[in-house]
């Protein structure tokens, strides 16, 4: 099948599965007009290769993977690489959401504090505008 079948079949993008054939997670064959082929294969392995993008695990991730990206991936037994790299991407989701749950509390404080002053008659009026008065140190630190 054509690159174009492929993405269409996976949900994919061309584009992407081009990425995905420079990681060496796919191949193709080329027809004599220059065209990628995939196999009937490809279907499996590039779904798989989603599923575990979309678990949070970069392309370099996905490599360990490759043994059992044609089968069932979320039905094969982990290796201990497999469970390495899956700690350590979630290791790395829990700091994201972690400073971004910090970042999230400074701003609504910044906020609750600014409509307390506004509400106390010390802050904005409606022809300010909304957020005008919004100390900037307030909102980033």
């Amino acid at each position: 099948m054509r690159i174009g079948e492929l993405a269409g079949m996976t949900g994919t993008t061309a584009r992407a599965l081009r990425h995905y054939e420079q990681a060496g997670l796919i191949s193709s064959e080329r027809a004599p007009n220059g065209y990628r082929v995939y196999g009937e294969r490809a279907v499996v392995r590039v779904r798989n290769i989603r599923h575990l993008l979309a678990a949070g695990l970069t392309l370099d991730d996905v490599q360990a993977f490759l043994p059992c990206l044609d089968g069932d991936v979320s039905a094969a037994p982990p290796s201990e690489k497999g469970l390495r790299i899956a700690r350590d991407r979630l290791a790395v989701l829990e700091e994201r959401i972690a400073a971004q749950t910090e970042a999230r509390d400074r701003l609504a404080s910044a906020l609750r504090r600014h409509e307390d002053r506004r509400d106390a008659g010390d802050g904005e009026t409606e022809e300010d505008g909304p957020g005008r008065s919004v100390d900037r140190a307030d909102a980033v630190g």
